[in-house]
């Protein structure tokens, strides 16, 4: 069985965020344990197992993702990786419908060669920031809101760009604030480099201290930021150290999420399931 290690969100090898992506033939999944064991094996943020569906439904693929530790509701990046290859393989053209635990999501290949995915809106609440939060994250949060079900993180307003981008948090502390992990953002200092806005996500409690590029955090960075800039169509750049660039356009209930995909290893796994 052929094993892809994607880049996503870069158009460059060796930075953005790699997934593992694994093409299924079967007609189901095999057992979740199996799923967790390889993606533990491969290690990296996510692992995007997929395999088709029969045609004339409301889906072309099932579609499931595991870090390192533990199934997850939603995952951009692992899913522009996985439309990638469906898409640089052969396997699609156009748009591919993928249904997963949090419902049908699409990836649509553009004319230069980006994939723009269309994901639901995170429902935002905002919320007081728990006690030790901030010595936690290692900055005083502006404001904090929680991201709804299918994410399951908290979103962390800072003061400003250069705050977020010299956060050295507490991981064991972190773990306590949020089913999933933790959103940091501020405003871009420079829109004129070509972002409106700047994130960084810590996800602990899955087994990701820092993940470089987070797809699904996205989906709740659009419209907070959105309302604030008075725009549907904007562009974030994830501080980590791989980093990577995320358009996003809020179109109310749904969210739609804009990049390209490197393939940088193309191998075999040698075992079975």
């Amino acid at each position: 069985m052929r094993i892809r290690i994607v880049d996503a969100f870069t158009d460059r090898p060796f930075s953005g965020n790699p997934a593992g992506v694994l093409l299924l033939e079967s007609a189901a999944f095999p057992d979740a344990e199996r799923l967790q064991e390889i993606a533990t094996e491969v290690n990296l943020s996510e692992t995007a197992f997929a395999h088709p569906l029969p045609p004339g439904g409301e889906a072309d693929w099932a579609l499931r993702w595991f870090t390192p530790a533990t199934e997850v509701d939603m995952c951009g990046h692992a899913t522009l990786a996985t439309a990638h290859v469906l898409h640089t393989t052969g396997r699609a053209t156009g748009t591919v419908r993928f249904t997963a635990r949090c419902g049908i999501l699409t990836s649509t290949a553009r004319p230069d060669g980006s994939l723009t995915l269309d994901f639901p809106t995170a429902p935002l609440r905002e919320e007081t920031a728990p006690p030790g939060l901030a010595e936690a994250l290692g900055a005083e949060p502006v404001s904090v809101h929680d991201t709804g079900e299918h994410i399951g993180d908290l979103l962390v307003e800072l003061r400003d760009e250069a705050t977020v981008r010299a956060l050295a948090p507490d991981f064991a502390a972190l773990v306590a604030h949020s089913r999933r992990g933790i959103i940091a953002t501020a405003a871009a200092e420079d829109p004129a480099l070509g972002y409106d806005f700047v994130s960084r996500g810590f996800f602990p409690g899955v087994g990701i201290d820092e993940d470089p590029v987070t797809g699904s955090a996205h989906t709740a960075l659009a419209p907070f930021w959105s309302a604030r800039f008075g725009r549907d169509d904007l562009t974030g750049l994830q501080a980590s150290t791989r980093s990577g660039l995320v358009r996003t356009a809020l179109r109310g209930g749904r969210t739609l999420l804009t990049g390209t995909a490197v393939t940088v290893i193309d191998g075999e796994l040698l075992t079975t399931f």
